[in-house]
């Protein structure tokens, strides 16, 4: 509720003072910037436990396997869907992006990179330098050597399980503590963006904004509901009900980062073992940026149409080809999309990346799209790999979706932490009782 009305009071101080909320932009900024400092840390922790804690290997093979085809299928699905809204209502025609030129070259400038270039930046300089450069791929990387490592040594590796385990208490503790400046930041980052954008900027860029949002809904409850219904039996309106203070996390923020620790507590709760969670919610963060494909070529489309030279689908397959890669490393951080845009126009069209800037202007209000998209896409595929590799507890979800088992905001604070951080314990019916 404080989120809501700070949100409320950031809208109201853009539109009354856009001067004033202009000059707010910075508190917005820094709380983002707290959170992401804390989600390297949280990766490691969780996949090393995640893996560590399991015994054969293959077991971690199949699970990582599975999510990343899933990942892969439902990225080009997005595409398509992405591209099919985007040639029925060709956004973006009559536009004239001159006067935008200059801010879309500095958004191009250094944000291209080749697929090998990708590759070799997985790997970290050193073991530590994966932390201190807030790589989530490079984090990913040294966990997943970690993990296996330590499950390699056995009872050896008890202790160090142990220590990752306190760590990851830590971790949690200092996340809620930041997470108290969240309506402070909500207000210093709604505050700016509207005195920024003004109500002009977003009534000439309707149509873009409109579709987008309409595309991703369609795609969360059409695509992604039938596929849950499907595999598992459970209704998508509920476990988006479930994962309510997220999304209103997330919508605050523009950032699906902030949610990611809160995501693995609930995951776990609802009954989706530890294993599974730790290996597909951090891996989904990476690879499963539904939200991301749909606004890459969303984007694309208005741009090349605004500029008055459209894509054909060649050029449509080659440059969404090469950003679903480069999307990889985009990790749900706001702003991270508009880079990943500007960076595939340079290397495919540079002439189109000048318009660039006209997206800018509302990249923030697209933003919160793309990250509750990939988010409730993330939280979805977890069910499903978890009910797909029998690593699912279905009487405990149907007692948790139900409300007869809610969530404890205490797993995420003090000691309460170790608990949200291991195997949930399978309540029955009667303990509810």
């Amino acid at each position: 509720m404080a989120v809501i009305v700070a949100v409320l009071l950031g809208i109201a101080v853009g539109f009354l003072a856009p001067g004033v909320a202009k000059e707010l932009k910075p508190i917005g900024t820094g709380f983002v910037n707290l959170i992401k400092m804390l989600i390297s840390p949280i990766i490691f922790c969780t996949i090393v436990l995640g893996i560590g804690s399991v015994r054969k290997a293959a077991k971690v093979g199949a699970v990582g396997g599975l999510a990343l085809g899933y990942f892969m299928v439902m990225s080009t699905v997005a595409l398509g869907i992405g591209l099919l809204v985007g040639n029925l209502i060709h956004p973006g025609d009559g536009l004239d992006l001159d006067a935008h030129k200059d801010a879309g070259a500095k958004q191009a400038e250094g944000a291209s990179e080749s697929t090998s270039d990708f590759l070799l930046s997985i790997i970290p300089k050193t073991l530590i330098s994966a932390f201190t450069e807030g790589s989530v791929l490079q984090t990913l990387f040294v966990a997943l050597l970690v993990g296996f490592a330590l499950q390699a040594m056995g009872s050896a590796g008890e202790p160090v399980l142990r220590g990752v385990g306190h760590i990851q208490r830590l971790v949690f503790r200092v996340l809620a503590m930041v997470m108290w400046a969240a309506p402070v930041g909500a207000f210093g980052a709604i505050a700016a963006v509207v005195g920024e954008t003004g109500l002009k900027a977003l009534q000439s860029l309707a149509v873009i904004m409109i579709a987008f949002y309409v595309t991703c809904v369609l795609f969360v409850f059409v695509v992604l509901g039938l596929i849950l219904k499907l595999c598992t039996g459970l209704n998508i309106f509920k476990l988006l009900a479930y994962l309510g203070r997220e999304f209103l996390l997330i919508l605050s923020t523009s950032s699906s980062e902030t949610a990611l620790p809160r995501l693995i507590a609930k995951m776990e709760h609802l009954g989706v073992s530890k294993p599974v969670v730790g290996i597909t919610v951090p891996t989904g963060y990476s690879f499963n940026l539904d939200g991301t494909a749909i606004y890459l070529t969303m984007a694309s489309l208005f741009i090349a149409n605004a500029m008055g030279d459209p894509l054909n689908i060649g050029e449509q397959i080659a440059l969404l080809g090469f950003m679903i890669i480069a999307s990889k490393g985009a990790a749900g951080v706001t702003g991270a999309g508009i880079a990943t845009l500007a960076g595939g126009l340079q290397s495919h069209r540079p002439e189109l990346v000048d318009g660039v800037g006209l997206i800018v202007g509302i990249d923030r209000f697209m933003s919160e799209a793309r990250a509750l998209t990939n988010f409730a896409g993330n939280a979805v595929a977890t069910v499903l790999v978890g009910t797909w590799t029998k690593e699912i507890d279905r009487e405990r979800v149907g007692l948790v979706l139900g409300g007869k088992l809610p969530f404890d905001e205490s797993t995420l604070t003090a000691e309460g932490a170790s608990q949200g951080a291991s195997e949930p314990k399978r309540t029955t019916p009667a303990e509810v009782g």
